[in-house]
């Protein structure tokens, strides 16, 4: 049976250690993160996807309506 080229080419990159390995460690984070900066980061995260996807939405018949 024979593989498609790019799944052969992405074992043979796999075998030979091509792509680089991820540095896992079971060492503490250098930095931990409080809860403010959680807070920030999840807001930043949200408005930025949310924000956009709402307008859209709510603007919804605007856009259907031929001018």
């Amino acid at each position: 049976m024979s593989l498609p080229v790019a799944s052969r080419l992405l074992r043979s990159a796999l075998r030979t250690q091509l792509l680089p390995t991820a540095q896992l460690s079971n060492k503490p984070a250098k930095h931990t993160v409080s809860a403010g900066e959680q807070v920030i980061a999840m807001t930043t995260l949200f408005v930025a996807i949310l924000a956009p996807s709402g307008w859209i939405l709510s603007h919804l018949e605007d856009y259907k309506k031929k001018q």
